[in-house]
């Protein structure tokens, strides 16, 4: 079964074309990495495929059906946005935050989805200690638990191990592949880490404006003019970098 189907979809700030023609496919249980250099219309892509950008040409597919005056299908997507700092004065709890995710109602109390999300994600030992009293992994961590707090089928992640040291981000990319094989989870993940997509992702798809390649990860990077070839634009990307882009 196709998750996401996105067909020739374009999508322009006022006269600039960020997104050309953009057509790929997403199978249940796939874990797509999605690469591709700063500024190359991964985020707008993704708002797009969210509903939070209305203003696209092309179709979008959630589950067979048009995303368009659809919204209820976002309640089985989880979403992941790129790492946020979080004042260490932030009041609010680790259970309050993962709380926020739950929009569905579920015959298990709220309180028992919490503690289940708390525990794949290992930190329930810590669910009332304050969001801001922990490490940036830890408070990413929080944050996948309240993507999954309401079992999504579709799980989308904006690179969301940006700036966590090493070790977290290994621990971090391990549970990315337990929620893919164990439960079952659909992912489409945007990374600037090619080792880590290369070990994780079962599909690549390479974006920058338009689509340069979408197939099998070992297509991929058993592919020497291909990485060539993103390395360049990467290169140009990072030399064509403003602080005003759209996109960053």
């Amino acid at each position: 079964m196709r998750v996401v189907e996105l067909d020739n979809v374009s999508f322009s700030y006022g006269s600039t074309l960020v997104l050309d023609s953009i057509t790929f496919s997403v199978e249940k249980g796939d874990l797509l990495g999605m690469i591709g250099p700063n500024g190359a219309g991964k985020t707008t892509l993704f708002s797009c495929m969210l509903g939070l950008l209305g203003g696209y040409r092309g179709t979008i597919r959630m589950f067979g059906e048009d995303i368009r005056g659809n919204n209820r299908l976002f309640q089985r997507i989880g979403y992941i946005p790129q790492r946020m700092s979080i004042d260490s004065n932030f009041p609010a709890t680790v259970e309050e935050i993962v709380s926020l995710g739950i929009t569905k109602q579920k015959k298990a109390s709220d309180e028992e989805r919490i503690a289940g999300a708390l525990e794949t994600v290992g930190l329930l030992p810590l669910k009332e200690r304050r969001i801001g009293e922990l490490s940036g992994g830890q408070q990413q961590r929080v944050l996948i638990a309240k993507a999954i707090v309401n079992e999504p089928e579709l799980l989308i992640l904006d690179e969301p191990a940006t700036g966590i040291d090493l070790e977290t981000q290994n621990r971090f990319y391990a549970l990315l592949r337990e929620l893919n094989e164990k439960q079952k989870i659909t992912m489409i993940w945007s990374s600037h880490d090619l080792d880590a997509v290369n070990k994780l992702a079962s599909r690549v798809a390479c974006v920058n404006r338009s689509m340069f390649f979408h197939g099998q990860t070992h297509e991929f990077f058993e592919n020497p003019d291909l990485l060539k070839a993103y390395s360049e634009s990467s290169m140009q990307a990072h030399m064509h970098m403003h602080d005003h882009d759209h996109e960053h």
